[in-house]
């Protein structure tokens, strides 16, 4: 037989047509892939138009990954192209599932800077069965709640495993890593615990859908009454956060009904069974943890709780009875004595809201991004903050109080902003009259020196963020700092609250300094 004859190749010529290599087309010749047409009197082997058409296949279920024993079974036709293409397309998605594991493992470990502990930790983690994943929550459950009476609360614990899919996002492989790691976390079981035992002691046994109900309802109604009030700008450590929460109270009593100790009327008892209870269900461990099982089993993720939490634990604390922080500050508001003399609170404020108009103007918008000792707020924030304070107090001077804390205030001229703002509260104060005039149960130089101790302290808070001395005015920081502690003294230094609790200060550091430190800042 010869080259040419009835349409018969080479293996060179084959090789040409289908662009494979002579030793591959050798190779699957003699593993009976493509077995050769014929041969010619010199023994060479020679291919025919239907190897031309196995080679063509043959390459095809190559490049789609398929090994040799699967292409000859669809050659030969023991295995139809359908099936093999299923059972390789199964293979291929298990492939695929591990490498996007990997993947996610991966990128988790650049995110988080992991050790080579941590990325060992993380792979077994990440490659945990889903009977494995259920085992883990089990056992963390179990020894959480132990023996406590709690059917509730158990059943819903068990009942939300974590079911991560088969192609997991790298956001809920991020969320399974961090939850096997927290359900190891002693301070999640203590926060597991603490709730369960303080239900099993007011409220044991199982509770039907509409107790539950009911709790949610109540849940969703505090947190939108708190955060409302921190959108207004309501400090939870000041007498406008005792209308909030008495409207929570009166709320939350007929919720109490099934406890042990119900209360029945807003004061002392209910409000210290509500802070009990807040201590025992607001842990901010247990949220992330329902936070990350949501993640993963891409529910929705609800918002966090832990400032609105924060404000009506602060709140509660400042108000323990109905009317008690205004009732502390009574005494302070009906005295005439003028802490700022010999020029009086309006001169101390004139002053002090020139010096922090310097430091103003003495910021670049390429220092915006620089942290502050406030928590949470760069300079830019400060600012707005600066400006804001002169806006709100000039507006509840001028018997038009204001609510757009959460406003942009410094527009594109931060140093106008300031200026125009603090000529605004000036002006209000100037008004004939103001200073003795009555707001609610405060006169009006209260809210002047309310202004002249804000700027003071986020003055410092400025200078220091932009390096500037801090040694503001000294003589009226010398003054200011009895007239805090007078007021302030007595707050709760707690998240949610105003100030955090005083830092110790060098001796020989400004009276500016003192005060800072007094509310709070950590002076070096």
């Amino acid at each position: 037989m010869h080259v040419g004859d009835a349409g018969l190749w080479g293996i060179g010529e084959i090789a040409r047509k289908t662009g494979l290599s002579v030793k591959l087309i050798r190779h699957w010749s003699d593993t009976g892939v493509v077995p050769p047409a014929g041969r010619t009197t010199a023994g060479y082997r020679l291919y025919g138009s239907e190897s031309l058409a196995r080679l063509q296949l043959a390459q095809t279920l190559r490049d789609l990954g398929l090994g040799l024993p699967q292409i000859r079974d669809v050659l030969d036709r023991e295995h139809t192209l359908t099936d093999v293409a299923t059972a390789h397309a199964d293979a291929l998605e298990v492939q695929i599932r591990a490498l996007r594991t990997q993947q996610a493992v991966l990128r988790s470990v650049t995110r988080r800077s992991a050790t080579a502990e941590g990325l060992a930790f993380m792979t077994r983690t990440a490659h945990l069965s889903a009977a494995q994943r259920r085992t883990l929550i089990h056992e963390f459950v179990t020894d959480a709640l132990a023996d406590l009476d709690v059917p509730t609360i158990r059943h819903g614990l068990l009942a939300a495993t974590p079911a991560l899919p088969d192609n997991p996002t790298d956001e809920q492989v991020d969320a399974w890593i961090e939850l096997s790691e927290l359900v190891s976390d002693p301070a999640l079981r203590t926060g597991v615990r603490r709730m369960a035992r303080y239900a099993a002691e007011h409220a044991p046994g199982d509770h039907d859908e509409s107790t539950l109900r009911d709790v949610r309802q109540l849940t969703d109604d505090w947190t939108r009454r708190v955060n409302t009030a921190i959108q207004d700008g309501i400090a939870a450590d000041s007498p406008a956060a005792d209308q909030v929460v008495a409207a929570i109270v009166t709320a939350w009593i007929p919720t109490q009904t099934h406890t042990r100790n119900a209360v029945h009327t807003d004061g002392a008892q209910a409000r210290h069974t509500l802070l009990d209870q807040l201590e025992a269900a607001c842990d901010t461990k247990v949220e992330r943890y329902w936070q990350l099982m949501c993640i993963i089993n891409g529910w929705p993720v609800q918002p966090s709780m832990a400032a609105a939490g924060d404000w009506l634990r602060t709140a509660l604390r400042t108000n323990p009875t109905p009317g008690a922080r205004a009732e502390e500050l009574s005494p302070l508001y009906g005295t005439g004595a003028d802490a700022w003399q010999p020029a009086g609170v309006l001169d101390a404020c004139t002053r002090v809201l020139a010096a922090v108009a310097d430091l103003v103007r003495a910021v670049g918008p390429d220092q915006f991004g620089l942290p502050t000792p406030c928590a949470r707020w760069d300079v830019r924030a400060l600012l707005d903050h600066l400006v804001w304070e002169n806006l709100l107090w000039a507006g509840l001077a001028n018997g038009a109080p204001r609510s757009d804390v959460t406003a942009d205030h410094l527009g594109k001229d931060h140093t106008e902003a300031f200026h125009a703002a603090a000529q605004a509260s000036l002006a209000a104060f100037r008004r004939p009259g103001m200073l003795d005039q009555r707001y609610g149960p405060a006169p009006g130089r209260r809210l002047v020196e309310q202004l002249s101790i804000e700027m003071l302290v986020h003055g410092w808070d400025l200078a220091t963020a932009i390096g500037h001395p801090r040694d503001l005015v000294p003589d009226l920081a010398e003054s200011a700092l009895p007239v805090v502690r007078e007021i302030y003294g007595v707050l709760p230094r707690t998240p949610g609250g105003s100030f955090a609790p005083p830092q110790p200060v060098p001796h020989d550091v400004s009276a500016l300094d003192h005060l800072a430190g007094y509310l709070g800042r950590t002076v070096s």
